[in-house]
């Protein structure tokens, strides 16, 4: 014979009508068979959130961390936007080792990854991926930057000087019979 439901049993069963769906369809069946069984795993209706966190809390976090960075792209952000974007992002996500250095290469700038993975001493762990991409996303950034002032005309102040003819018959410093 069942005994009359309490306000916080009404709310909590109330509450489950909610949990639809996948894996937490079936955590839900479970908690309603026990509680049928006179098993009550939750008494109020904070214990059943906690349970719920406890229960899918991190696995929705790292899940939801995972997707983050699925989507997660440089665009028209610098490199060292870029990186602390995806440090922000990958706290939290399970993301470890190789699997984590291709996906910041996944959406990193072409170029970029070209560069250093052709390099002579490309990066191998994630920390050398994300200092080396700012540096030469920095270097590259300058580069363009002294193309468009001096119009496609190389770095004035490393080019050679004029060459100093001697004038005839002059014989050139160096050549003095020492």
């Amino acid at each position: 014979m069942r005994m009359k439901e309490s306000g916080e049993e009404k709310k909590i069963l109330w509450m489950l009508t909610y949990i639809q769906g996948g894996v937490v369809e079936v955590w839900k069946k479970n908690i309603l068979e026990k509680r049928r069984q006179g098993l009550s795993l939750v008494e109020t209706v904070e214990e059943l959130f906690t349970k719920m966190r406890n229960e899918f809390g991190e696995f929705n976090k790292e899940l939801r961390k995972v997707g983050k960075l699925r989507v997660l792209e440089q665009g028209g952000q610098t490199c060292n936007e870029y990186v602390w974007v995806f440090k922000k992002v990958l706290r939290g996500s399970g993301y470890e080792g190789r699997p984590l250095i291709e996906e910041f290469k996944r959406e990193l700038n072409g170029n970029i990854r070209r560069r250093l993975a052709e390099a002579e001493l490309p990066p191998t762990i994630i920390e050398e991926w994300w200092e080396r991409s700012v540096k030469l996303n920095r270097n590259l950034r300058q580069s363009r930057v002294e193309e468009k002032v001096l119009g496609g005309k190389g770095v004035a102040w490393m080019a050679r000087p004029p060459e100093v003819q001697p004038s005839r018959g002059a014989r050139p410093f160096w050549s003095n019979g020492y």
